[in-house]
């Protein structure tokens, strides 16, 4: 038997094959989870669809995170399909490319108002949501990045969203544990070449130097965070909530301070 086996979770922000969402699924998958997903509009649905249904999934619904009505209708779907879930995964983030690539300093008020919505609120507004259908002891999981902590050249505006998406893992943990048993936590992996990646200044190098400054020398891979996305959202789990879980984020050794050295 799989660690996640007899549960029902969703993954929340899967866009194609390359994503991290997409290692996390099939890692629950593998180990006996019944899976949901959600998609953003006709053009993902066309991704989405094929992936979920490979790992024999038929809860396969659209849901706009920026929309409480649509966020409403999606988890009305999911209680209707399930009646009680297990975990969330949520694997969602945004923010317009100038507000990534321009200094941080001229950042405009809508494009922070918009990269916190989606990327940081959004987390909050579905664990509402999910809490009131998740089983107690269940687990909530979200996917954050080094540069929450550190400033990371060309990653601007998302740093500070995700940094509040980190906040918001601790202050969720305490709200949900002590009222539910449910935990909530974060994964931060170093830099994987996904459909949201290509959006940050310099990838490449960034990769390049994240593999220098590596606990193993070598950047991280897809299947690796949905391996530690796994486990968080078990049982083996069970003890464990309100941190940041690190998938050897790079940068820790040799490598030079990465908002100076580029």
């Amino acid at each position: 038997m799989g660690i996640l086996e007899g549960k029902k979770g969703l993954i929340l922000g899967l866009a194609n094959n390359k994503s991290i969402a997409w290692g996390v699924a099939q890692a629950c998958h593998r180990e006996g989870a019944e899976l949901g997903f959600n998609y953003l509009g006709e053009q993902l649905e066309k991704r989405v669809r094929p992936l979920a249904e490979k790992v024999d999934s038929t809860l396969i619904e659209s849901m706009d995170v920026g929309e409480d009505a649509e966020m409403d209708a999606f988890f009305a779907k999911v209680e209707e399909k399930w009646g009680k879930m297990d975990f969330m995964i949520h694997s969602i983030a945004f923010a317009n490319k100038d507000a990534l690539r321009n200094p941080f300093s001229q950042c405009t008020r809508e494009d922070f108002q918009l990269a916190m919505d989606i990327s940081a609120y959004s987390f909050v507004a579905c664990a509402q949501r999910a809490a009131k259908i998740m089983n107690d002891g269940g687990s909530m999981v979200t996917m954050t990045y080094l540069g929450a902590e550190r400033v990371i050249p060309g990653y601007g505006m998302m740093g500070v969203a995700k940094a509040a998406l980190e906040a918001s893992t601790r202050y969720l943990a305490e709200d949900l544990g002590k009222s539910r048993g449910i935990r909530v936590n974060a994964v931060s992996s170093g830099p994987i070449r996904t459909l949201a990646a290509s959006a940050v200044g310099d990838f490449r190098e960034l990769m390049a130097k994240s593999a220098r400054g590596s606990m193993l020398g070598r950047n991280v891979s897809q299947d690796e965070v949905g391996n530690t996305t796994a486990y968080l959202a078990s049982d083996l789990a069970s003890g464990v909530s309100g941190e940041v879980h690190y998938v050897d984020a790079g940068f820790h050794v040799g490598a030079g301070d990465p908002g100076v050295e580029k």
